[in-house]
């Protein structure tokens, strides 16, 4: 059955961690043109497009789910917005996690909006057996608009 209003409330599993690494946050800094200072070293802040890399890898989790039926050949990323708790750190331990949260099916184009949850842990306590849980440290919310291939219209709203 395609993506439909039935969807809503999907959460799928976390992702696979990702270390956010001092060389990884000066090479994405890098790859801007920042050379702010604040980016460099091992207590470096991490710039926040950063996290749509882990986003990225959530979004990839629901395009291969074979019962939505999803093509990213024929989506659009049509919204994002973000809301942060705390800044990312080199050191942090990243995780994504992603709901599906509206649906909306209008002839041939689904309008589908999803929350991908990033929690974070702290690298070094977790590989010392200290690890205080996950917090969430930022929400990136986005809007995709899919097309149905033609002849593969469906009606509803939710």
């Amino acid at each position: 059955m395609p993506i439909s209003a039935e969807h809503i409330g999907r959460t799928f599993p976390p992702g696979d961690p990702q270390l956010i690494s001092p060389e990884r946050v000066a090479a994405f800094a890098d790859a801007l043109g920042d050379s702010d200072p604040i980016y460099r070293g091992a207590d470096a802040l991490v710039p926040p497009t950063f996290v749509m890399s882990a986003a990225a890898s959530a979004w990839q989790v629901m395009f291969d789910d074979p019962e939505l039926e999803l093509s990213l050949a024929r989506t659009v990323h049509a919204d994002q917005r973000f809301l942060w708790h705390r800044p990312l750190r080199a050191g942090d331990l990243i995780t994504p996690q992603l709901t599906i949260t509206n649906v909306r099916a209008r002839g041939g184009n689904e309008t589908i909006g999803i929350r991908v949850s990033i929690t974070a842990r702290e690298a070094e306590a977790v590989a010392e057996g200290i690890d205080t849980g996950a917090e969430e440290v930022c929400v990136a919310e986005s809007t995709f608009v899919h097309s149905r291939p033609a002849g593969d219209d469906q009606e509803g709203t939710a």
